[in-house]
């Protein structure tokens, strides 16, 4: 009976393998020998690490033992360490606070109409212009939609007040002109979040579609060639070439985005808030920094308390959307 040996099982690599199975892994003295080499090797690389790795040490790791305060009734006479320890109160009072309900409401729907509104536009914007062949009126296109990024927010907030303004703005003008009463949008409740949603979209979908346009640039030409001489359309090659080469990327981004679904722009819903408004705008930010600093008596502990929860939720969030992006499409931040 014939024997048949597998050119896998005879190859010399396997052959090379087979004999240096037996020795394992590297020991702890060689792997650090090899890590050392790698770093003499390639020292101008780790050169340029530093300056990173003292940012991120200084300001995102050291302020994690100021997260105590949530603990502790703090106070800024006895310090961290002086202050006494109270435990979970803090957070206990949060729970119970009249505040607790409308704030977290208020933020859980403005980020998530801001994510659910915002996410699909730029990938939109990308792909139509991916498909322009007029130079000029593609690149005229990617400005007027690139520019609001560089306006600075308390200048966008300036010119939202004084469009929607009820007596001398664009919608009074529009509302004289039909012979009827011009709304008072900046301090209607009902359109507060509506503008403050679409306003940071406009300003923002430039910036996130050069992300996306720049991906589209990496797709093999060929692939839409092909797809051209079997007689696809348009919309089929969008669907079927464009749109699976974004889908990476765009999962990338969709975590890191829901992983601040709880983080409102504090500076631009601060400056458009107004006393008719301030039921539906009242967020998580906006509350921590009226009890943290501007009441009467600062209360750190509690504000911290919050703090240190809207992060936890956030990292709950990344895991979670993170997990569910590499069951979905094998794409993810890890």
């Amino acid at each position: 009976m014939p024997v048949f040996i597998s050119d896998q099982a005879t190859s010399p690599r396997n052959a090379g393998a087979g004999r240096f199975a037996g020795r394992g892994q590297l020991s702890g003295r060689e792997a650090r020998a090899k890590l050392w080499l790698r770093i003499r090797r390639n020292w101008q690389l780790y050169v340029l690490l530093i300056l990173p790795l003292v940012w991120l040490v200084v300001f995102r790791y050291a302020p994690m033992y100021g997260a105590q305060i949530a603990f502790r009734q703090y106070s800024p006479a006895f310090g961290i360490e002086g202050s006494p320890w109270v435990g979970l109160a803090s957070f206990e009072r949060f729970f119970n606070s009249p505040k607790f309900e409308p704030v977290i409401i208020n933020t859980l729907v403005i980020s998530f109409y801001s994510l659910i509104a915002g996410f699909p536009i730029p990938i939109i914007l990308a792909l139509s212009l991916n498909q322009v062949r007029t130079r000029l009126f593609r690149s005229s296109v990617q400005m007027i939609t690139f520019a609001p990024y560089f306006i600075s927010t308390v200048v966008i907030v300036g010119m939202l007040f004084q469009f929607l303004h009820p007596r001398v703005g664009f919608t009074a003008v529009l509302a004289n002109a039909l012979s009827v009463n011009a709304p008072n949008w900046m301090g209607d409740p009902g359109a507060f979040r509506h503008i403050f949603v679409w306003s940071g979209i406009w300003q923002n979908m430039g910036f996130s579609a050069v992300i996306y346009l720049a991906v589209l640039s990496t797709v093999d030409p060929a692939l839409h060639e092909a797809a051209v001489v079997d007689g696809a359309s348009r919309l089929q090659r969008i669907r079927y070439i464009d749109i699976p080469g974004l889908a990476p990327t765009a999962m990338v981004l969709l975590v890191l985005s829901t992983g601040q679904v709880l983080e409102v722009a504090f500076e631009k819903i601060y400056l458009m808030q107004t006393p008719l408004n301030l039921g539906v705008s009242e967020v998580i930010n906006t509350y921590v920094y009226k009890v943290g600093l501007l009441s009467p008596i600062l209360d750190f502990s509690y504000s911290t308390a919050i703090g240190l929860l809207q992060g936890l939720v956030g990292l709950a969030l990344i895991v979670a959307v993170n997990n569910w992006a590499r069951r979905m499409t094998q794409s993810g931040v890890w």
